[in-house]
């Protein structure tokens, strides 16, 4: 699977990927609002790789490496994934999620690249409902999700705080 935006490539991780998957998840700012802890071993992200590679297997779908086209560098992940652990109640729903390196913050590669998840998640995948969550102190996340027409339905509480939960219809994305 490969997506095409005008300045994004979505594709599936490869282990080549995990030293720049290292350089996001070991980023205290990137991970401010996660909920686990930064890493520290590269290791470790080799292991993050690999389990989303066996969620394309089992599940059919997960977070997709985004690629800059201008520089052909890994700059975050961004894609649907099925919660196959229950969160705030659902579990076996497409879940849009997205972590981008803080230098591509605010040039809308989050957007961009969500726009072409939705798309997917909508039209290929047949989804009638794509949820999401931030916590609802990332001021930039909850602004992308209302962007792409997300609506806030609730909140639930992590360890790390309060989590907005949003969705959004197939019904209400075709307006």
């Amino acid at each position: 699977m490969k997506i095409e935006t005008q300045r994004l490539i979505l594709r599936k991780f490869e282990e080549k990927d995990a030293e720049r998957m290292f350089l996001l998840d070991s980023n205290p700012e990137v991970m401010k609002y996660i909920g686990v802890p930064v890493l520290t071993d590269p290791a470790e992200s080799l292991k993050i790789i690999r389990m989303i590679q066996k969620q394309y297997e089992e599940n059919g779908t997960g977070r997709l490496a985004v690629i800059e086209k201008e520089t052909g560098l890994l700059i975050g992940w961004s894609g649907l994934k099925l919660l196959t652990e229950e969160i705030n109640g659902y579990k076996n729903v497409l879940d849009l999620g997205y972590r981008y390196l803080p230098e591509s913050w605010g040039k809308g590669y989050a957007l961009e690249a969500a726009k072409a998840s939705l798309e997917l998640g909508f039209h290929q995948m047949k989804a009638e409902v794509i949820y999401a969550h931030a916590h609802s102190e990332n001021q930039g996340s909850n602004h992308i999700l209302k962007k792409l027409g997300f609506e806030k339905t609730g909140e639930f509480t992590e360890p790390d705080g309060i989590c907005n939960w949003y969705e959004l219809t197939h019904e209400k994305y075709l307006q």
